[in-house]
């Protein structure tokens, strides 16, 4: 029965003229929905509608609050989110910081990259800093040089990395599929956003290709004030 009333609902939508029949995908889409709904009795999950691959800063805030508040490992978790946004890691990169790539009494951390990226040492913020302080106060003590590790001191696999980011954006309750590579984008588009030279986000973000950065930068209208003033 659905499948037959599925084809009916096709058929009419392709009779239409082109213009019509783009926009009527939604439409069919979510009849097709109601009708495997009325069949099953089954809860629909409409995916979100949102398709941004990065985050602004407020619902940074919101994600790092929300991690904040996991029921386990919440300065742990806080942390990690916080390293991958402010130093432009990649999750894997994140699960590979040692205890030996962070210098707290300088306040500094050598960014290791990987995927033929350019490894730099940035500065550290005074919150990164004491969150780092609190976070080697609790880790397990029987925790080998990486940074992040599970409650048996073991280090934190991607998966797991993945996972508490995922479900920290669920926690958050943000319009979007929260995924770690976000934090990567969110680094770049603050630092465009905030005027800053193109050559500069490149070197902090490590991209040995200037193309990987232009993303950035190429929709930020900041670059142009002045120009006419």
């Amino acid at each position: 029965m659905v499948y037959r009333n599925t084809c009916t609902l096709i058929t009419q939508i392709n009779l239409l003229p082109y213009n019509h029949n783009v926009s009527s995908c939604v439409i069919i889409f979510t009849l097709i929905l109601g009708l495997k709904s009325a069949a099953t009795g089954a809860p629909i999950t409409v995916m979100s509608q949102v398709t941004r691959d990065y985050l602004h800063p407020s619902e940074i805030d919101k994600l790092l609050s929300a991690a904040k508040l996991s029921p386990r490992h919440g300065l742990r978790n806080h942390l990690m989110i916080l390293l991958a946004y402010r130093h432009a890691l990649r999750i894997s990169e994140v699960t590979d910081l040692r205890v030996s790539d962070v210098n707290l009494d300088e306040g500094r951390i050598y960014c290791r990259r990987l995927k033929g990226s350019v490894s730099n040492t940035h500065p550290m913020d005074g919150d990164e800093i004491r969150l780092c302080r609190r976070w080697f106060k609790v880790r397990p003590k029987t925790a080998i040089d990486f940074v992040f590790v599970s409650e048996r001191g073991s280090p934190l696999t991607r998966q797991s990395a993945w996972r508490i980011v995922a479900e920290a954006g669920e926690r958050a309750k943000l319009d979007l599929d929260i995924h770690p590579h976000m934090l990567k984008h969110s680094c770049g588009y603050y630092l465009a956003n905030k005027g800053l030279d193109t050559r500069l986000i490149q070197d902090y973000m490590g991209h040995k290709q200037i193309q990987n950065t232009v993303r950035y930068t190429a929709t930020n209208a900041k670059r142009f004030e002045g120009l006419w003033g």
